[in-house]
């Protein structure tokens, strides 16, 4: 019988270690999640800044189940067929965040492509649940791509949302290897949508770096992004999750993340987070304040 292959991750450069510290305050987080049957996205894409969020009583929840339709080779999250919508989860989740006190809430989801409208109108639900409860609270959402579809992304923007999400991930050089159930140009799509549907609602994006992108890439994919009119931009380091991903081609130095960062602001996106451990969701709120506040 042999014996399995041992994940050996590339070793890490100083400024990425020792972030994922689990705080005790994490934990009552983490047990809320499991009364009320739900997914963070935080734990299921093993996120390493889990423990940072989870001890600020933070955390993005992830909906429509943990399993996912599509097979990025990126995203530790599991693929398969994923189970039926749980009809109670609209509630478990506003029962969720008022016992945790949230007045930001991320929502994101695993992509459904069994769904007929991608899980649109769940989203919608979702979002409904928490607004009822009370309007002040603010919620963003990161959607998958809906396969392009404007009637999904106008039920979910419908819903009283907030702030628009949508990540490209990646340039388009590396979209097959990468993402390829996914097509660059549909989710450069589902950004301009967004935009055009409601004009003074952010709509915000995010990529990974050190997948074997050039500057030049990147900096063309940010043109792209803020072509479509979106807002907000988060750019991090990729860190491999498992052993059946794809592996790190280089890590990128913070100054590097600070070129970037210089780059996409001087083109005129509105907030930009670029830092090696910078995820989507990663201090959301501070970034809705700070371009609500100019």
């Amino acid at each position: 019988m042999s014996e399995k292959k041992k994940f050996i991750r590339k070793r890490l450069p100083p400024w990425l270690r020792n972030k994922n510290i689990l705080k005790p305050s994490s934990h009552r987080i983490k047990r809320i999640l499991r009364k009320y049957s739900l997914h963070s996205v935080c734990e299921e894409a093993k996120c390493p800044n889990r423990g940072e969020c989870f001890s600020m009583g933070t955390a993005t929840f992830l909906i429509m189940g943990d399993i996912c339709t599509r097979n990025c080779r990126f995203c530790a999250i599991k693929k398969g067929r994923p189970a039926p919508l749980d009809e109670k989860e609209p509630e478990n989740l506003r029962l969720a965040i008022a016992e945790m006190e949230l007045n930001y809430v991320v929502l994101t989801s695993v992509t459904r492509d069994d769904l007929p409208d991608g899980g649109a109108e769940h989203f919608k639900r979702c979002v409904e649940s928490i607004k009822n409860m009370d309007r002040d609270i603010i919620v963003e959402v990161l959607v998958p791509d809906f396969k392009g579809d404007l009637k999904s992304i106008e039920t979910v923007i419908s819903s009283g949302i907030d702030v628009f999400n949508h990540n490209i991930e990646t340039v388009p050089s590396l979209y097959e290897k990468v993402r390829p159930m996914a097509n660059y140009n549909t989710s450069l799509n589902v950004l301009k949508m967004a935009k055009e549907l409601n004009s003074k609602m952010p709509v915000k994006s995010g990529i990974m770096v050190g997948l074997g992108e050039s500057m030049e890439e990147i900096e063309k994919t940010l043109d792209d992004i803020k072509n479509t009119g979106c807002d907000l931009i988060t750019i991090g380091q990729y860190l491999q999750p498992k052993h059946s991903n794809l592996t790190v081609d280089r890590y990128l130095t913070p100054e590097e993340f600070d070129k970037i960062r210089e780059y996409a602001l001087n083109i005129g996106f509105k907030g930009v987070f670029s830092s090696p451990l910078v995820r989507s969701s990663y201090l959301a709120h501070k970034m809705f304040v700070k371009v609500k506040n100019g």
